[in-house]
């Protein structure tokens, strides 16, 4: 935030933004731009500004939500629908948000997913050289009540933030047989870790679904999303996972910041891995979910995500596409009308119903396998190993890490490219066969992107990955995912931290993260 609130500083942002649209796409004016947020601090100030600059570039039309909030997924579900030109996204997802805190400006493009690199590299460009920003003396509009303010010309609609992502979400679902299963005696949670999926929320599954109000908690979007993390993980929605342990629920869900990621709990907070959720939802879609009747186009995974998706894909005869992290290269395939399901193991999970992943659509499709198979969360678990065998997946992640430091350990890690055969046999019996940095052209434009996270592949198949994260404010984040394949029944029921701990050392040992970092353990572990 003190980035952005400096004088002149989001300015210089939007019209950098908008100067490398209009040398891409052809002049703002006349068009219609949507913009809103997750109610993160330094929202309500910054909406004022964006629209006294769309103003000033005689942008026709900005489709505001009300209150300044849209949830990411609603904002990509309102550009599809009104054939916006785009949109700016004022969030910083899972990051916290207070005055103290991180913010963040995003522009999606006409198809409502991110911008790609193409895009992104201009904007970057563009603050470099700027030499001047451009913006009326619009007056502050009120953005508390559903209205249409108009300006000689220039319209400002303030609209509900929910109604139009409902109306898709009506249109994917069956509804009235979830209706049935919440009425029929099934009790969830859901937590909204005080972020903009609130209102969302209490829209879907009480009013539309019929849940108990109490079913639904921290559902008021908080500046500071009450002091919290909003990141739906085991470490930071304990409450969620506290509740659903502790309590008579069936299923518990979560969603972050701007709603686009989820975390799914059955019942005793029986956790599902976001590997193993993109795969079941896969598995299940042609038969559980009303949208997917017609068949799938093919199914997409980001490169560090467990391999569980790999083994539906195979079943059903569809093509896998292992992408770099970041939704726009799944966006990319389901505007090529290739891509139907997709994930990521950071707890995003979508479909080519928008252009985000999305977080309430994902719970809708767990509640829509439970009321079509009749089982638990974890009798659809187990009943998915069974069919498939175990992807044990986890993720190590060691937050606000030295730049310097973390780039050493990266450092170090490179010097087994090409070199696998340096490594030797491990006590485990682990024997590497292949060190990549991995690089994804795009079958989409031939695009090349490369330096996507080294990746130590074992004979077994098992995986290690190292990827190194910035969307925070201070340092890097360091994440280290480790995957591995078991098709026994007796070790499906294993604790994935048991099943994984072999591996886990070896990652470390690789690594030397203590030695490079000084951390002797991860900040969170999923």
């Amino acid at each position: 935030v003190s980035e952005f609130a400096q004088p002149h500083y989001l300015e210089n942002f939007i019209e950098s933004t908008f100067q490398a649209v209009e040398e891409l796409e052809g002049p703002l004016a006349g068009s219609t731009i949507v913009v809103g947020g997750d109610g993160r601090y330094f929202v309500t100030e910054a909406l004022q500004t964006i629209l006294q600059m769309a103003h000033a570039k005689k942008v026709a039309k900005v489709i505001v939500g009300q209150n300044g909030l849209f949830s990411t997924p609603a904002v990509s579900c309102i550009v599809r629908k009104y054939h916006a030109r785009g949109a700016v996204v004022l969030t910083a997802s899972h990051n916290p948000g207070g005055p103290h805190e991180d913010f963040g400006v995003k522009y999606n493009i006409s198809n409502g997913g991110p911008a790609p690199e193409s895009v992104t590299a201009r904007i970057f460009d563009k603050t470099k050289s700027l030499t001047a920003y451009y913006k009326t003396n619009l007056p502050s509009i009120d953005l508390t009540v559903v209205k249409t303010h108009t300006f000689d010309g220039f319209v400002v609609d303030v609209i509900d933030s929910v109604a139009d992502y409902l109306e898709m979400l009506r249109a994917i679902f069956d509804f009235p047989k979830l209706r049935a299963l919440i009425q029929g005696g099934f009790k969830l949670l859901i937590d909204c870790l005080d972020g903009v999926s609130g209102p969302y929320a209490r829209q879907i599954f009480v009013e539309e679904l019929g849940a108990a109000p109490t079913s639904v908690v921290h559902s008021t979007p908080l500046v500071d999303f009450g002091g919290s993390h909003p990141d739906p993980n085991l470490v930071y929605a304990e409450r969620l996972v506290t509740a659903v342990r502790s309590g008579d629920f069936d299923f518990g869900a979560a969603f972050d910041g701007d709603a686009d990621r989820n975390m799914i709990l059955g019942r005793n907070a029986f956790f599902v891995t976001p590997s193993d959720s993109v795969a079941v939802i896969a598995d299940h879609a042609q038969a559980a979910i009303p949208y997917f009747r017609g068949g799938l186009k093919g199914l997409s995974r980001s490169m560090p995500t467990g391999a569980a998706l790999d083994h539906v894909a195979k079943h059903l005869g569809v093509k896998l596409f292992v992408v770099p992290t970041g939704w726009k290269f799944f966006g990319n395939l389901m505007d090529a009308g290739q891509l139907s399901v997709c994930g990521e193991e950071s707890f995003g999970t979508g479909s080519d119903h928008i252009r985000e992943k999305d977080g309430v659509w994902a719970s809708l499709c767990w509640l829509s396998i439970l009321a079509h198979t009749g089982k638990t969360v974890s009798e659809v678990l187990h009943a998915h190993w069974t069919k498939y065998g175990r992807n044990f997946f986890t993720r190590y992640d060691y937050e606000n890490v030295e730049s310097d430091k973390a780039d050493a350990m990266i450092n170090h890690l490179s010097g087994f490219i090409g070199n696998a055969a340096s490594i030797p046999v491990f006590a485990t019996g682990h024997k590497v066969q292949t060190v990549e940095d991995f690089a994804y052209t795009d079958p989409t434009n031939g695009e090349i992107t490369a330096h996507q996270g080294l990746q130590i592949i074992f004979t077994d198949g098992s995986r290690l990955v190292y990827r190194l994260s910035g969307t925070g404010s201070s340092g890097a984040t360091i994440r280290v995912y480790i995957d591995s394949y078991i098709n026994d029944p007796s070790l499906y029921a294993t604790d994935a931290q048991v099943a994984l701990k072999p591996l886990v050392n070896i990652a470390l040992e690789l690594s030397q993260i203590e030695k490079f970092t000084g951390r002797t353990a991860p900040t969170v572990i999923t």
